[in-house]
């Protein structure tokens, strides 16, 4: 384990003339400058004077955010590789990474040089201008994919949303005489797809989308690799484009088939209607492949892509054949944000480090060595129905509700998520990990088993 020492600098002056006074709690005080330096050490020591600072920033957050998040009781102060912090010295290993976001684990050097560097010349100027950073990444994602051109946006829903218009666009575009383009989409069982309202409509489970209905109509969803079933919904004129998740990961990690896939290719191309993707958490190297539809040899007129490609920034991008892109016109779509030279930069030191094919092999045996160990240690367990997943995306799944055991490793030092219908066990760790951190994992996640027995 390592060493852990919170050291407090001296507070920041408070603003000054604000609209109502302003007064920087104790907890504040602590967290803005708070830093965590890890050593090796035998020992994990806690830093008794911030034993209850977890507790007062809990409280505070229920003052002033909206209650959207149920968050572990974890307040979080730094991170190095694939360890995490927590403000009163507590050392976690990160199997979630920021829900499959941050890939290159915390504070990877590379991607931190690329973020200062790009932080002190040119941060944001909108897309009313060039900047290199956007060329230079639009140009690496379309030489490593099916793609010919790039449109970025600000997050996975957000590349969903773009999704839908261009699909919608391009039926327009190439049915001119159309009186009635193709406007309607299939989805799948178990999908996640986003929560803006266009990306919701395509997301299946239906306590997301209950609340704010009517959301976007024309959308049918059908179980996930029913070929038979789906066979007769894609229809010429009325299916503008069928979005499916290689693998699904907030749904269960459940993972596509060859046949599955080639199919819908099929059907799509009868029918003029367009094949997505969404890679957002599947994608770019989390599978040992730098996209997850190429360890099944089909590829889409679109991809989604979003979480792990800026190491932690916001950024969302679709990928798009010429095809698709010539039905595009100026000002069909657009975004203030997106593709700023920071994020982009960042994403550029992110994708030059995953694509590299030593380091995709590494993924793939590091996936199959983890499967192979929880099979070990948690296959005999009556709770445990099947473990599956493909490279570094895997799934635990139980015949009882997964959060004691989320809650048990979480104490016990591990942070892994839930999926499904909240009976999954979802791992997701960042790529960089090591057999050794893998086989602490196991073994944390065997000790908490019996939990579920309680």
């Amino acid at each position: 384990m390592s060493s852990v020492h919170i050291r407090l600098h001296n507070p920041l002056t408070p603003p000054l003339n604000l609209r109502r006074p302003f007064r920087r709690s104790s907890f504040a005080i602590a967290c803005l400058n708070v830093e965590v330096e890890a050593e090796n050490s035998s020992a994990l020591r806690l830093d008794s004077s911030k034993l209850g600072l977890a507790k007062e920033v809990m409280e505070a957050e229920a003052k002033v955010l909206v209650g959207t998040y149920a968050r572990a009781p974890v307040v979080l102060a730094s991170g190095k590789g694939c360890k995490l912090y927590d403000v009163e010295g507590r050392e976690y290993l990160d199997l979630s990474s920021g829900i499959a976001v941050n890939s290159l684990g915390h504070g990877d050097e590379d991607w931190l040089k690329a973020v200062v560097e790009q932080a002190s010349t040119l941060t944001h100027v909108s897309n009313m201008y060039y900047s290199i950073p956007q060329i230079e990444l639009a140009n690496r994602l379309v030489a490593a994919s099916f793609a010919d051109r790039v449109f970025f946006s600000n997050s996975g829903t957000e590349a969903n949303e773009a999704a839908i218009k261009f699909a919608r666009k391009f039926q327009r575009h190439s049915n001119p005489d159309a009186k009635e383009p193709a406007t309607e989409f299939i989805c799948f069982s178990n999908c996640f797809h986003g929560r803006t309202m266009g990306a919701l409509a395509l997301t299946s489970k239906e306590h997301y989308r209950s609340p704010f209905e009517p959301v976007m109509p024309g959308v049918t969803f059908v179980e996930y690799r029913n070929i038979q079933a789906t066979k007769e919904l894609i229809q010429r004129g009325k299916t503008a484009a069928v979005f499916v998740e290689p693998i699904q990961g907030e749904g269960g990690i459940y993972s596509a088939t060859k046949e599955f896939l080639q199919f819908l290719r099929s059907a799509c191309d009868e029918a003029g209607a367009l094949l997505v993707f969404d890679e957002v958490q599947c994608g770019l190297g989390r599978t040992g492949y730098l996209w997850a539809h190429e360890a099944y040899g089909v590829y889409p007129d679109i991809m989604t892509l979003a979480k792990p490609l800026a190491g932690g920034l916001p950024i969302g991008t679709v990928l798009v054949t010429e095809r698709v892109a010539s039905a595009i016109n100026y000002g069909d779509h657009g975004s203030t944000f997106a593709g700023s030279p920071l994020v982009c930069n960042a994403a550029l030191a992110v994708l030059d480090k995953i694509s590299n094919p030593s380091f995709l092999a590494s993924v793939s045996k590091k996936g199959l060595y983890f499967k192979e160990i929880l099979k070990q240690k948690l296959g005999g367990s009556s709770h445990v129905r099947e473990i599956r997943g493909f490279g570094l995306i895997i799934g635990i799944d139980l015949d009882v509700p997964a959060t004691p055991l989320v809650d048990a490793c979480r104490n016990s030092g591990l942070l892994v998520l839930t999926a499904g219908k909240g009976n999954v066990v979802r791992l997701v760790p960042p790529l960089i990990i090591t057999e050794q951190e893998l086989d602490h994992a196991a073994e944390i996640l065997s000790q908490a088993l019996p939990v579920l027995d309680r």
